[in-house]
């Protein structure tokens, strides 16, 4: 029986694509889906048939201001008490538009950025999920990878998830103002990013893979890790002249691209130039949001705006980036070395998985990269064998898993416990 699926996610690229993709698939097996997210990514939302709602933002022109590249590339800590009340300024937007989104939901499917969907759901007496793109459940067996926290024991490990309520309650201002002006709600009794407001634990989607991963046998029933929720290339992308001429004019390249986040991109450029003409390889670098210019890059470089990493990546020879979830799991999938630059969040815990796996060298904090380092990293990346068998192993691995199959059946057992009145979050096995 087809159900209504409203989905709220804001961020970046890598925050959007997955959802995206979870929403074709329920959309292939037959549900109505409404996907809410900034206004960046519309016109990739309905390039697939999905309906789009817009939660009140556009994060490309928020990134792109002085401010945010100052306090975060240059650690400038005068600048985040604005950057926290615009947060919560986007905060109270996206809510107050998601509760428009989800009227006639039978079920929310929402991740950390939109945490007020646990009370929307609430107010509509419909069931919520939570997701996540990289593991947040509190366990013993690692520390918050959401910053830099060394491992100091199973019980360091544990409280070291208080970090990420105290930075929540700071969002969670303008979630309550929501939750009584807009939604009729009192207080929430209880709460956090993975417990309803009577301090259940809600069903939880893990969109990573077990195999990069490991899942924590700490955790809670309710926490499933599907595998990587992958967003295909839908227009049949292919090289274009200029990019196939470079690619048959030598050896295939080197991806080197930043991601969503402009920080630091001056000083980017010219590392890149200088690591690449000490290396002597050739490289396809993204300009992407990160502001590259690529008209400082040598001879040896060809620029792409934009490209599909799963056409992409199978062309080159290697892979550096930021170390973002979602980038991290296509390089994989595509069985690519790779060599992350973590500038913030999660991406330092996926460079050390990449590490951990044997597939590429101990990731380098962006800011503390020199062209020497670079250079290096990519001699490793192009001549290591034993690295190359790891990346195509887990490739392999990657490619067989069922990652959007596993969570489309968990949604469609949720709604469906839901109806039947069972507070029990379903088993997937």
């Amino acid at each position: 029986m087809s159900k209504r699926v409203a989905i709220a996610t804001i961020g970046t690229a890598g925050d959007v694509r997955p959802y995206l993709a979870l929403a074709v698939a329920l959309k292939e097996q037959g549900h109505n889906v409404v996907l809410g997210s900034n206004a960046d990514f519309e016109d990739l939302v309905l390039s697939h048939g999905i309906e789009f709602h817009d939660l009140g933002t556009n994060i490309q022109d928020w990134l792109q201001e002085s401010r945010f590249d100052n306090a975060i590339s240059k650690m400038k800590l005068h600048h985040f008490p604005q950057l926290l009340r615009e947060g919560q300024a986007l905060v109270e937007r996206a809510a107050r538009n998601s509760w428009a989104m989800a009227q006639g939901a039978d079920a929310m499917i929402v991740n950390i950025n939109t945490s007020f969907g646990i009370d929307v759901a609430e107010a509509l007496n419909i069931p919520v999920i939570m997701t996540a793109m990289q593991p947040l459940n509190p366990t013993r067996e690692f520390p918050i990878c959401a910053y830099e926290v060394p491992d100091l024991g199973p019980t360091f490990n544990k409280l070291s998830y208080i970090a990420m309520n105290i930075q929540q309650a700071y969002y969670d201002l303008p979630r309550d103002r929501v939750r009584k002006q807009v939604m009729g709600l009192g207080p929430r009794r209880r709460g956090g990013l993975f417990k309803d407001s009577y301090g259940n634990n809600l069903p939880t989607l893990y969109n990573f893979s077990s195999i990069v991963s490991p899942r924590p046998r700490d955790w809670p029933q309710t926490a499933v890790v599907t595998g990587f929720w992958f967003l295909d290339d839908n227009r049949d992308w292919k090289p274009d002249p200029d990019l196939q001429r470079f690619l048959d004019a030598g050896p295939p390249p080197v991806y080197i691209g930043f991601g969503s986040m402009p920080f630091g991109a001056e000083r980017n450029t010219e590392l890149l130039r200088n690591a690449i003409l000490q290396w002597g390889g050739r490289a396809i670098v993204s300009r992407g949001w990160g502001g590259i210019n690529a008209d400082d890059l040598p001879d040896t470089v060809h620029a792409v705006s934009e490209a599909p990493h799963d056409r992409l990546f199978p062309l080159c020879a290697a892979v550096v980036h930021h170390g973002g979830a979602g980038t991290t799991a296509a390089g994989l999938r595509a069985g690519k070395p790779t060599f992350t630059l973590p500038q913030a969040y999660d991406q330092r815990y996926w460079g050390r998985r990449v590490r951990a796996l044997g597939c590429g060298p101990k990731p380098a904090r962006l800011r503390t990269l020199t062209p020497e380092k670079l250079a290096q990293a990519l001699r490793e990346l192009t001549t290591d064998k034993a690295m190359a068998a790891n990346a195509l192993s887990v490739g392999k691995a990657l490619s067989e898993e069922k990652g959007l199959e596993t969570a489309v059946n968990f949604i469609e057992a949720t709604i469906d416990g839901a109806k039947a009145g069972s507070r029990r979050s379903p088993v997937i096995g």
